[in-house]
C-alpha cells in the first residue's frame, strides 16, 4: 500500500550533552533525551526519558491492517506516503476512487480520502480522517463530510480492530449496506440528553443490586458520553479548534460510533486473565439499533 522504502529508517533515544566552558558535560536523564534517526544521526526532538519510541513501520503496519480489514474497496486506490522534516512527521493519504459518491450538502462528485498522521517528536499524535472533502483543512472547518476520526498517542492504544471499525463504519455509509439509512443517522440532531437516554437504556444498563431497577452504569455511561462528544467535535464540529465540552449535542451518527468504538474495546480482565467482550459487545450494540429508543430518535 503504502510506500515503506522511505519509512525504512528507525528511531532512538541519545542522552543529551550541554556546552561548558571546556567541552560538553552530559545532561541528566530527568531532563530530557534527545531522539534521532539511527541511519543519519538527524535529531528529530527532545522527548522525556519515560517515553516509548514506536517505530513507523510498526504503524504504519497497523494502519494497512485496519484498511485491509475494513472492507473498502481497494480497486484503483492511490497510497501517498510523505516524510516531513527528516522523518520528525509522516502523512498517509489513500484515495478510493471504487467509492466516489455525492454525500450531506455537497452535490459535487466526490472521493472518499483517508488522511493518518503521526510524529516521532509529537507535534502530530496518531490523527486519522476518513471522508469525503473537495478541500480539507487538517483540524476541519472542511469543505465537506468528515466520517471518521482517530486522535490519540501513537505510544499506546494503538487498536487496530478499532482502527478497522471506523474506517468500515465509513466505508458502509460511503457505499455500502444501508446506505440511505446511515445518511439520515448523520443528519439526524441528537442532544446530549438525548444521548444520555439512549446508553442508559440500553448499552450501560444494569440492575441495582439493592434496589433491583435498572438504571445507568455510570462509569460506562461516562465512557459512552465522552466518546459521544468527541465524535460530535471532530465530525460535525470544528474539531480541534473547539474546546471540549462546547458541544450541546451531535446527530445520531455520533452515537452510533459512539456506540461501535466501545464494542471494539472489549478486552476486559477477569482475575489474572483476558476476556474478550467483543462479541457480548457487538450483539449489545445489534440491539441497541434494534431498540425503541434508537428508533424514537428518528421521529424526535
Amino acid at each position: 500500500m503504502f510506500n515503506h522504502e522511505v519509512l525504512d529508517f528507525e528511531v532512538e533515544k541519545f542522552p543529551l550533552l550541554a556546552p561548558a566552558e571546556i567541552g560538553v558535560y552530559p545532561v541528566s536523564s530527568n531532563i530530557g533525551v534527545g531522539l534521532r534517526r539511527k541511519d543519519t544521526k538527524q535529531p528529530l526532538g527532545i522527548v522525556s526519558d519515560k517515553y516509548e519510541v514506536v517505530q513507523y513501520m510498526d504503524i504504519v503496519d497497523g494502519v494497512e491492517q485496519a484498511i485491509g480489514r475494513s472492507g473498502m474497496d481497494l480497486t484503483d486506490a492511490k497510497f501517498e506516503t510523505n516524510v516531513h522534516d527528516d522523518g520528525a512527521r509522516i502523512e498517509l493519504t489513500a484515495r478510493f476512487p471504487a467509492h466516489e459518491q455525492s454525500i450531506g450538502i455537497n452535490t459535487d462528485t466526490v472521493i472518499p480520502e483517508l488522511k493518518f498522521r503521526t510524529s516521532q517528536n509529537r507535534t502530530w499524535a496518531n490523527n486519522m480522517m476518513v471522508g469525503l472533502w473537495r478541500s480539507m483543512c487538517y483540524n476541519t472547518l472542511v469543505s465537506g463530510d468528515k466520517l471518521a476520526y482517530i486522535y490519540g498517542r501513537h505510544t499506546k492504544n494503538f487498536n487496530i480492530d478499532g482502527f478497522a471499525t471506523k474506517i468500515q463504519k465509513a466505508g458502509e455509509f460511503i457505499a455500502g449496506d444501508g446506505m440511505n439509512e446511515m445518511r439520515t443517522w448523520y443528519d439526524t440532531k441528537v442532544s446530549r440528553d438525548q444521548a444520555i437516554n439512549l446508553f442508559t437504556k440500553t448499552l450501560a444498563r444494569r440492575t441495582d443490586n439493592v434496589t433491583r431497577k435498572k438504571v445507568a452504569n455510570k462509569v460506562m455511561l461516562s465512557n459512552l458520553m465522552k466518546t459521544f462528544d468527541e465524535e460530535s467535535r471532530h465530525l460535525h464540529g470544528k474539531g480541534t479548534y473547539d474546546k471540549y465540552g462546547r458541544n450541546d449535542g451531535g446527530t445520531m451518527w455520533s452515537a452510533y460510533n459512539a456506540a461501535t468504538w466501545w464494542s471494539t474495546h472489549g478486552e476486559t480482565r477477569q482475575g489474572s486473565s483476558l476476556h474478550n467482550a467483543k462479541p457480548i459487545r457487538e450483539e449489545k450494540v445489534r440491539k441497541m439499533l434494534g431498540s425503541d429508543t434508537w428508533k424514537e430518535l428518528l421521529d424526535a
